[in-house]
């Protein structure tokens, strides 16, 4: 997926811009199904906003939180028997993640590190990311940003905006599967995979979009 699969990419930096006021951190949530293109816009997103700076910035004034380092470990999966379900919503510290946005939202630190996930892994990876003092947006991105029951409910109020990202499903299927043979499954095995488990977190996810501030249909 290219900057081009996401119309209006600029527009798109111009409103995230806007959610900054002086005096207080913003916080940008991007959600979506499995497959949608979070992380793509994500990153697109902050490397367009870091390109252009407002006056006074003073280092990176834009930082990316993945939700995806609240993934629980393999271990501790397979201890309470959710392994075969990974990536469920009862498989990630949804509490430590809300913990995490109150903690940004606050602004008390000169930097905070946060976990990021290594797919080659598919693991999480402890105080992978530093998040300066100087960020004064933080874009963070994952599945369950809208969801309002047990510990995620905490989530949305801790956000600005939410941004939800809707593809048309034959695409987001054909991308997730792709995705899951680049990091190792066959191909059977990446289907499976990507029309139980993930499908079943996707319909979830897929009954948040009308809690979301902006629907966004990349091509």
């Amino acid at each position: 997926m290219t900057v081009e699969d996401f119309p209006g990419l600029d527009g798109l930096a111009e409103r995230a811009r806007a959610l900054v006021r002086p005096g207080r951190r913003a916080l940008l949530g991007i959600t979506g199904s499995p497959g949608a293109g979070k992380t793509t816009l994500a990153e697109q997103l902050v490397a367009r906003l870091l390109a252009a700076p407002p006056a006074g910035a003073n280092g990176p004034w834009v930082a990316h939180v993945p939700m995806d380092g609240f993934h629980l470990a393999d271990t501790e999966l397979g201890r309470l028997g959710r392994l075969g379900r990974k990536g469920a919503p009862d498989t990630f510290d949804a509490a430590g993640y809300a913990a995490l946005l109150r903690r940004l939202r606050e602004d008390e630190d000169e930097v905070i590190y946060v976990p990021g996930f290594e797919r080659e892994l598919e693991q999480p990876i402890a105080g992978a990311l530093p998040v300066p003092r100087s960020a004064r947006l933080i874009v963070t991105e994952g599945n369950y940003l809208l969801v309002d029951e047990g510990d995620w409910a905490r989530v949305r109020p801790r956000l600005d905006e939410v941004w939800f990202c809707a593809p048309a499903e034959e695409e987001r299927i054909h991308r997730l599967v792709a995705r899951h043979e680049r990091f190792g499954k066959a191909h059977d095995e990446a289907v499976s995979w990507a029309l139980g488990p993930d499908q079943h977190n996707a319909e979830l996810i897929a009954a948040t979009r009308a809690r979301a501030d902006l629907v966004l249909s990349p091509r």
